[in-house]
């Protein structure tokens, strides 16, 4: 009997979520019309792709200066909200067929960490490897800054292989979008998350 391990990356946002999360989490702590503004500031990088630049730039408007304390707190209160009303039931159901084969679920996200920490332990995951907010430890607020790069694309494979490790591993990889393809191009089973519903397990497509 074969014993390798077997790893199921899943990315966030429009695979196990239904939504965007990244956008809703930052119009739900600085708001609108805050976001607005950090957007339009943004708008060179915007026309010219430059998704990681847009990014650290919206990060650092709404979160420099904000209380750890009190972000960890919105992180929980946004996490329930997902929990309760944007998880996608196919994926979560492939999600627990993965489970009952003893395989690793794994959440590879651009999405911010703080949060999906809360949701992964929900769910039962069994690691989070997301987005991380920098902290000044000094006055216990949010720099601001992305803590290391932002996890989309090729990054998203730097970060899964670095919690694998060396030891050879069957994966398996979910994603939607053109930030998945790295992913899913190096996973031996990868599956495109569209709108038609997964089956709950593999063996019934």
């Amino acid at each position: 009997m074969s014993t390798t391990r077997t790893v199921a990356a899943f990315d966030f946002d429009h695979t196990i979520s239904n939504r965007d999360n990244v956008l809703a989490f930052l119009i739900e702590v600085g708001g609108r019309a805050r976001l607005t503004r950090a957007l339009i500031a943004t708008t060179p990088d915007l026309a010219r792709r430059r998704r990681d630049q847009v990014k650290r730039s919206v990060t650092r408007a709404i979160l420099r200066g904000y209380p750890a304390d009190k972000l960890k707190t919105k992180a929980q209160t946004f996490a329930q909200e997902i929990i309760s009303h944007h998880i996608r039931p196919d994926v979560l159901a492939r999600a627990q067929w993965h489970r009952a084969q003893g395989h690793q679920l794994v959440i590879v996200s651009a999405s911010y960490a703080c949060y999906l920490n809360f949701v992964a332990a929900h769910l039962g995951f069994d690691a989070v490897l997301a987005t991380e907010l920098a902290t000044d430890a000094a006055r216990q607020t949010l720099t601001g800054e992305l803590l290391g790069a932002n996890v989309y694309g090729a990054e998203k494979v730097n970060r899964l292989e670095a919690w694998i490790g060396p030891e050879p591993a069957l994966i398996w990889a979910y994603g939607d979008s053109a930030g998945d393809n790295e992913l899913l191009a190096r996973a031996n089973y990868p599956v495109r998350v569209g709108k038609p519903p997964l089956p709950s397990s593999p063996i019934e497509r």
